[in-house]
């Protein structure tokens, strides 16, 4: 946020200038009221020497002091006219200056918010001033860079997602046209390989749906009392085969036999298998993926930490961002769809928890950490809305 001095802040731009105008107004007051008191007592006098000279009675004494009495409040009126109206001009002049500086920035926003709202996001405001428009400029050029960048990661989910879909569709395409033809035996092989590309279609359409309800805040989460040591426990037996193939150590660590928390339990499995089925991607053969459980009072937290290839400290605070991916080069080969982790965020929310990473940089591991509330606690979930 753009920080300003006081003198800088547009309330004491207009309380200066209106009080401006008031100075000049009581500026011309004065000066008008003393030239002309000076000509009109001088008259006076002189109209009052001649009527004591020539009058010889008080009626015409006290006529001429009513003269002078009429004389001056006539001055005075011109005074306050000729005021009022350098009042007037002031005011005209301050007020053009000042609606200039306020006006002509305002209309500048308004057109770049307009041009935002149309979807072109890479409009930005340029207002060189140290006060709120300023700020409002940075403000609206911060939404705009931030609008830019998930519309740059919206379309390469899109190309991701368009080359996701043609790879297994062009499998199952060819191979079905080769049974058809007689080419290829219908054997037991073929209809596995045609199962597998027909499963990949299915995950990827449905971590589309679930993001959509995820963004949407209708996620239907049944929260209740479990186990948590028995669900990690039913995890790492689920995973240890393929990491046994990647030659990666799967290892579990829990310092108690049992602990109930508040969850929904097929949701954190859900968002379990993609912190696991992550740290296996990114963990090369021989590292170690290590799994724990935390007691933390009304609290527990589970943690999936890895000697993988580590994070940039720039990207931790991304990572959860929908369609954002880290290692770019691997999207296709080994990487997912940049939508796991958003999934993740809004699965572990919904659940009345919190998920963050850590990590030391590159080359040095990782580690996500996911809280959530233990059974004592049972905190009402933020988002229950049925399917």
């Amino acid at each position: 946020m753009l920080r300003m001095n006081w003198f800088h802040q547009l309330r004491w731009k207009l309380f200066v200038s209106h009080a401006i105008i008031i100075v000049i107004a009581i500026v011309v007051l004065l000066g008008a009221a003393q030239i002309l008191v000076r000509s009109s007592m001088m008259e006076g006098a002189a109209i009052a020497s001649l009527s004591r000279a020539e009058a010889e009675d008080d009626m015409l004494v006290l006529a001429g002091e009513t003269a002078i009495q009429r004389r001056f409040q006539s001055i005075l009126e011109q005074a306050l006219l000729l005021a009022s109206f350098g009042a007037l001009a002031a005011a005209v002049v301050v007020s053009l200056f000042v609606s200039r500086r306020i006006v002509e920035p305002l209309q500048d926003l308004t057109a770049v918010s307009r041009r935002l709202a149309q979807g072109y996001y890479r409009e930005r405001t340029f207002i060189y001033s140290d006060d709120e428009l300023a700020e409002l400029s940075q403000s609206i050029n911060y939404l705009a860079e931030a609008l830019d960048r998930t519309e740059q990661r919206r379309l390469a989910l899109i190309a991701d997602v368009a080359h996701e879909l043609r790879t297994p569709l062009t499998t199952i395409e060819g191979y079905m046209e080769g049974l058809l033809d007689g080419v290829i035996a219908p054997d037991e092989q073929t209809f596995t390989l045609i199962r597998h590309e027909a499963a990949r279609l299915r995950r990827l359409t449905e971590e589309l749906g679930l993001l959509s309800r995820a963004e949407a805040g209708e996620l239907h989460v049944q929260p209740r009392v479990f186990d948590v040591c028995s669900l990690l426990q039913e995890l790492i037996a689920r995973f240890q085969p393929q990491f046994v193939a990647c030659e990666v150590d799967l290892r579990l660590h829990v310092p108690v036999p049992a602990l109930d928390i508040y969850a929904d339990p097929d949701r954190l499995m859900q968002v379990m298998v993609n912190l696991l089925s992550n740290a296996l991607r990114y963990t090369p053969a021989g590292g170690l993926v290590e799994v724990s459980l935390t007691p933390l009072g009304e609290y527990v937290r589970i943690s999936v930490r890895d000697t993988g290839i580590g994070i940039e400290a720039e990207h931790l605070p991304l990572i959860f961002e929908r369609f954002y991916r880290v290692d770019k080069s691997r999207t296709r080969n080994s990487g997912g769809t940049g939508i796991g982790l958003t999934i993740a965020r809004h699965l572990v929310y919904a659940c009345g928890g919190e998920i963050w990473a850590e990590s030391d940089g590159v080359g040095k591991g990782s580690t996500f950490h996911v809280t959530l509330p233990t059974a004592v606690v049972h905190q009402p979930v933020r988002i229950a809305v049925a399917e």
